[in-house]
């Protein structure tokens, strides 16, 4: 892994400060030497963006669950091949807000799509290419969706920010049974508090796994 970058994901549900953590944790990052890009899904790359469009504005929704899962997983190839994978190959830093976890907690739990068909999906789409780390930021449902609200102000809620608590509630307890059966890839935060306190366990957990001061120091 010496001359490879190392990819860094952000999940969570809705209003769980992804965003926010993600340009901090770029800011951090960048500060200690390395190069840094910053991405998101579904998008991030000009194809996904494009298919970012069709699944938040609701159209994808009357595919199913499985039809998102798919449309998902297209912009997910893409943004690996044109985003995430030049990036790790030259030895830059990838910090994405949200990855293949989305889909296990989204389409696989809420949208009660089997394990082993979402298994078998990431499996074609995103293959050896998992994340070095995960940063599951949690809260309970409620304070999301009031969190998103406020930040919406007057718009229209997406595709999921329009669906009730007790799907995002499920949302919460796949993100936290993913984070138990994969710990030595993610680790959970407390998303309740301050964005600075947040950040600051952002920056201890990747401090601990993947040092990059260390990393920056090795590349000169």
């Amino acid at each position: 892994m010496s001359g490879r970058g190392r990819f860094i994901t952000l999940e969570g549900g809705e209003g769980a400060g992804k965003s926010v953590q993600a340009r901090r944790l770029e800011r951090r990052l960048s500060a200690a030497g390395l190069e840094v890009v910053r991405t998101r899904e579904p998008g991030g790359s000009p194809h996904a963006e494009a298919l970012r469009a069709v699944i938040l504005s609701g159209f994808a929704k009357a595919f199913g669950p499985e039809g998102e899962a798919l449309l998902f997983a297209a912009a997910r190839i893409d943004h690996l091949d044109q985003t995430i994978l030049p990036a790790l190959r030259r030895g830059a830093w990838v910090v994405s807000d949200r990855f293949a976890d989305s889909t296990r907690a989204y389409q696989g739990a809420a949208g009660d799509l089997p394990a082993e068909w979402i298994a078998r999906l990431e499996a074609v789409a995103v293959g050896p290419n998992r994340p070095d780390l995960t940063l599951i930021l949690d809260l309970p449902a409620e304070a999301g969706l009031a969190r998103a609200g406020f930040r919406r102000g007057a718009g229209q809620a997406d595709r999921f920010e329009a669906e009730g608590t007790g799907f995002h509630e499920t949302l919460r307890r796949a993100y936290l049974e993913i984070a138990a059966d994969e710990p030595g890839r993610c680790v959970v935060i407390d998303a309740l508090a301050s964005e600075d306190a947040v950040e600051a366990a952002v920056w201890r957990a990747v401090e601990a796994r993947l040092d990059p001061q260390g990393a920056a120091r090795a590349a000169r």
